[in-house]
């Protein structure tokens, strides 16, 4: 069986839901993850590459600009891909409602949508992506949501939704809590650090980052992660904020092992209103204290817990660093969170997952025989 998937997202960009889940399903199916298109190339082409993690990375590359005719080219060329690979059997996994106009006339076993993020709150969405998103939702057979809050807001749309908020690999961010040796573009940032890693983009609160190292000049600050949808020149330039830029997935917790507490600095608007930071997991298996401001789905677990330190300004944020940087003993709290953790996986959400894609098919399977049966 195949499995085709459909993002607005580069395999290679960020590594999120999409990489965690997907590599893990690459050995149940010959995955295919097939991105928006590029708009370089004197012909049309799809071309594939092999991922690390043995998914098939397919990219159209396109002649020209986006026109009138796209829909067809795209669709032409994941006709080709399917005859070139002999794709008969095959699932579609939507991460992006966008996908619909080329895909629309295939005949997938079942189709999944993988709702990580209310895509039409972020910034420059496309104004047909809400129509598109119910005509999904109408020709899903599952429905998975990245978060609590976003599953409360979907689960009338479609009677088999499901909430799968974010995991994490502990073992990867485990060894933070080992790692001694610093990066070499870290070395040089005396302490306390306080850390942040992922996208700098509209859910971004730049206004508190720079009230913060305002007050407190001898905090440095340590961003990690592209610019991306905002200006640069609106991010804070100080001494005491360095921005180190984007870092590969495998280098993440040899910069959070030099931090003395990590970040979810993110601002309280329609991008962040119903998302689940898959950091907040991620940061406490790095066994590191955590700040965040009132994100629903970090209130609700983790700060209600008392694992995450919430806080609504910049006044709040700087008691609860203070707290943190003069209590040296963390291990009653590091034993909370780790049995918070114990049973939060990747594998394990992705076997969760793999359990309904299957009722599915198998159901999938009996209507085709019935079908045949009846036929006879």
């Amino acid at each position: 069986m195949n499995l085709i998937c459909f993002s607005h997202l580069r395999w290679g960009f960020v590594f999120q839901r999409p990489q965690h889940l997907l590599s893990r399903l690459a050995g149940e199916f010959c995955v295919f993850y097939v991105e928006e298109p590029v708009y370089d190339s004197p012909a049309d082409r799809m071309v594939l590459t092999l991922s690390k993690e043995k998914v098939w990375v397919a990219v159209p590359h396109l002649k020209g600009g986006a026109g009138e005719d796209t829909v067809q080219r795209q669709t032409a060329l994941l006709n080709n891909m399917f005859s070139e690979f002999g794709i008969k059997e095959y699932i579609f996994w939507y991460y992006t409602p966008m996908a619909l106009p080329y895909t629309r006339n295939f005949r997938p076993k079942t189709v999944v949508y993988d709702c990580m993020d209310e895509l039409s709150a972020f910034k420059f969405a496309p104004p047909e992506l809400v129509a598109l998103e119910d005509e999904l939702f109408k020709k899903a057979d599952i429905v998975f949501t990245g978060g609590v809050s976003l599953y409360e807001a979907k689960k009338h749309r479609h009677d088999n939704i499901h909430a799968f908020p974010s995991s994490i690999d502990k073992r990867h961010f485990d060894r933070a809590r080992q790692l001694t040796d610093d990066p070499e573009d870290q070395q040089q940032i005396p302490h306390p650090r306080l850390g942040f890693f992922g996208v700098l983009d509209e859910r971004f609160d730049i206004g508190l980052i720079d009230r913060v190292s305002t007050m407190r000049p001898d905090w440095q600050f340590v961003l990690i992660g592209p610019v991306v949808k905002i200006d640069p020149a609106t991010l804070p330039a100080r001494k005491n904020i360095h921005y180190l830029g984007g870092k590969s997935y495998d280098e993440l917790p040899s910069y959070i092992a030099g931090w003395d507490i990590a970040m979810i600095p993110f601002a309280l608007n329609e991008s962040t209103r119903f998302i689940s930071p898959t950091k907040t997991p991620e940061y406490l298996a790095a066994g590191k204290p955590v700040i965040s401001t009132a994100i629903r789905d970090v209130v609700h677990p983790y700060g209600t817990r008392r694992l995450v330190h919430i806080i609504n300004n910049a006044a709040e944020f700087v008691e609860a660093a203070e707290k943190e940087l003069n209590s040296p003993d963390k291990r009653a709290w590091l034993r909370e969170a780790d049995d918070f953790l114990a049973g939060n996986s990747w594998d394990m959400t992705c076997f969760d997952m793999l359990k309904y894609v299957k009722q599915q098919l198998k159901k999938t399977n009996h209507s085709i025989k019935s079908r045949e049966v009846q036929h006879v």
